[in-house]
């Protein structure tokens, strides 16, 4: 029998990812505000580094939310909050004001929305699927840098930047709304059972140590001190890429147009969050996290010797996959570690190391710049968390490991 309800709720779920990739469009946006409005280049960022900020920390109220309310409530007001925060947006031409719109109201309305995405779209499939359905959802934000790059640059040239968030905004009200309406939770007591290779069907309590966490008993366990900390270690690297790619590319290769790898580094970060899910699912999200700590380690070490377009483009690629994989494996190390039941707010926790992440990586890297006039040493720096990383994986239990 066909799972139509629980591909519905994925299809739902990938959708409304897609439109909170709105995130990726503020390097152009910051552009444009210099330009437009005459604002200086740190006024500039500061809406998109206070959204990052609210989106990761907000992510734990929201998961609360979504675990007693249900996903759907979640996302609608999610759904409200970016629009509006956008919309606002469009009628001022004041930073700290921009603040305010983009990066609270922007940033609460990406986390409750994506706090409300994969909790219930994992509930509809079996277990051993979850880190496959973890990373489709995933992929849309991911993704979503593909084509809302473009189709941002195309309304600033025709209408400018207040025009631009008014009609985002108003976008994102409507698909938002929309597809929030089909975020449903599966039945109670209708948890996906996982089943074994033989045919018979067997509980999860195989693989996961007290099935079900709540939030303070999770706090009270040094798995989610050693998730949190190999979260930010690992996301830093990935976002110190996407924030300095660009003037990466012009000093190391005196290339130009840096701003293509943009694009590349998003199709990869998108086929990453698949390929970690798939992984995942067949090696364990631990021996999936350690291969690609190393990956992304090695990457990084070697990223001082990419000094032509090619060898940078093949450096943004791995990058991109390692960072993308990152989204698919730490949802399913949650769940296999503290149950689905309260995946929303335990997850939510866990993510907010991907705010410190979003903090060290680009601010580091770019004071680094500031005082060498490069980024090697940055480079060693995030191959060294990495490593501390890769590390951490061997301390956790054989029975964590999911198919393992």
């Amino acid at each position: 029998m066909r799972n139509y309800k629980g591909i519905t709720v994925l299809i739902a779920a990938t959708g409304i990812n897609l439109i909170l990739g709105v995130l990726y469009i503020w390097s152009i946006m910051s552009k444009a505000l210099v330009k437009e409005f005459g604002w200086s280049t740190t006024q500039a960022s500061l809406p998109y580094t206070v959204c990052i900020l609210v989106f990761a920390m907000v992510m734990v109220f929201a998961g609360k939310i979504q675990d007693i309310k249900g996903p759907r409530i979640s996302s609608t007001f999610g759904g409200l909050l970016l629009g509006v925060g956008l919309l606002i947006s469009g009628l001022i031409k004041d930073p700290f004001l921009m603040v305010l719109t983009f990066g609270v109201l922007g940033g609460s309305g990406i986390g409750f929305c994506y706090a409300a995405t994969t909790p219930p779209a994992v509930k509809w499939f079996p277990i051993e699927k979850k880190g496959l359905i973890s990373g489709i959802v995933v992929a849309g934000i991911g993704f979503a840098a593909v084509y809302i790059s473009p189709l941002t640059n195309s309304l600033l040239i025709n209408h400018g930047v207040s025009k631009t968030f008014i009609i985002i905004g108003a976008a994102a009200v409507i698909v938002l709304t929309f597809f929030s309406q089909f975020l449903i939770n599966p039945p109670a007591g209708d948890m996906k059972e996982k089943k074994a290779s033989n045919g018979k069907k067997e509980t999860t309590k195989k693989t996961v140590d007290k099935s079900e966490h709540s939030w303070l008993a999770m706090l009270h366990t040094m798995d989610f001190y050693k998730l949190w900390i190999m979260y930010a270690f690992t996301s830093s690297a990935g976002l110190m890429l996407i924030g300095h790619i660009a003037n990466i590319a012009k000093m190391q290769a005196q290339w130009e147009n840096g701003y293509l790898l943009v694009l590349v580094l998003a199709i990869f970060n998108t086929l990453g969050r698949i390929i970690g899910g798939i992984v995942s699912d067949k090696y364990g999200h631990i021996n999936a996290m350690r291969a690609v700590f190393i990956l992304q380690a090695i990457n990084m070490i070697l990223f001082t010797q990419y000094v032509t377009t090619g060898s940078l483009a093949i450096g943004v690629s791995i990058a991109g996959l390692c960072y993308g994989a990152l989204f698919s494996l730490f949802p399913a190390a949650t769940a296999a570690s503290y149950g689905l039941k309260n995946l929303g707010v335990n997850y939510g926790l866990i993510f907010t190391s991907w705010g410190i992440g979003g903090v060290i990586g680009p601010l580091l890297a770019a004071r680094i710049f500031d005082s060498a006039g490069n980024y090697n040493t940055s480079y060693i720096v995030s191959a060294v968390l990495l490593v501390i990383a890769g590390i951490i994986t061997f301390t956790f239990k054989k029975a964590k490991v999911l198919n393992a």
